[in-house]
């Protein structure tokens, strides 16, 4: 089983990069698990990503040195263990508001004693049967990491608890839902936002945990990285095709 090169950049004292894969191509997901990101953050919240469309992407990633992120929609426990056996490092659970969810999250997703995930030894977590169970249980536990994501007014009054839950490694913060959900739609960087991230960080960082959240650009990285920020996500691959083929038609403008 793969070790985690996320754990291994907080244990170092780092910052773990990670960015957003939309694209359900493979071809993409293998050249981008090869150019040093930390991390690559799939989404099946918001998007019609299937599980097995998400293996298919999580396959690719093998080839280079890369965690995968997998992101279910809230309460979808029993989905957390498909998407660990399909080959997730971590999990981000949305809209997290409580210490007694942030428990559930940990039950379904560690193996005993840690928590009751099912066993399933023959998946590609555990390189299709290669080690023995009890090996496999552990290394599982020791190398998935769990991240419960904080999106509300009413998640940002429990940080401390959500925080303190064993098993629990990192808080992240939302900035998009936050500020939709306080009447700001897109503010992800208005003084409302920056302050519920700050709240999120100081909480997360007494318990001991890791704080991570979204940034925008290297001035907002700095930003959260000031506040003790070890888990950044930035940007996602649609994004990034846009811009550069705007560019492209904004260079031919009077030329055609």
């Amino acid at each position: 089983m793969r070790t985690s090169k996320v754990r291994k950049v907080w244990q170092d004292g780092g910052i773990a990069l990670g960015t957003l894969v939309k694209s359900i191509d493979p071809v993409h997901s293998e050249t981008l698990s090869q150019m040093g990101f930390d991390f690559l953050w799939y989404d099946l919240e918001h998007s019609d990503k299937s599980v097995e469309t998400f293996g298919n992407l999580a396959r690719a990633c093998r080839v280079g040195n890369v965690d995968i992120l997998s992101l279910p929609a809230r309460w979808e426990y029993m989905r957390m263990g498909r998407l660990l056996e399909a080959g997730a490092t971590g999990i981000l659970y949305p809209r997290c508001e409580s210490a007694e969810e942030a428990k559930e999250v940990v039950r379904w997703s560690k193996f005993h004693p840690m928590g009751e995930r099912g066993f399933d030894g023959g998946s590609s977590d555990n390189n299709y049967g290669q080690y023995p169970a009890d090996d496999y249980t552990n290394q599982a536990n020791e190398n998935t990491w769990i991240t419960a994501q904080v999106e509300s007014p009413e998640a940002l009054n429990k940080v401390d608890e959500i925080a303190s839950v064993d098993g629990i490694d990192c808080v992240f913060f939302g900035p998009g839902d936050y500020s939709a959900l306080t009447g700001r739609p897109g503010d992800v960087r208005g003084k409302e936002t920056i302050d519920a991230a700050r709240i999120t960080a100081e909480q997360t960082l007494q318990a001991g945990k890791i704080f991570g959240t979204l940034v925008f650009d290297l001035d907002h990285a700095e930003q959260m990285k000031d506040l003790g920020a070890q888990l950044l996500v930035h940007g996602a691959d649609i994004v990034f095709y846009k811009k550069a083929y705007t560019d492209i038609l904004n260079s031919y403008q009077g030329f055609r």
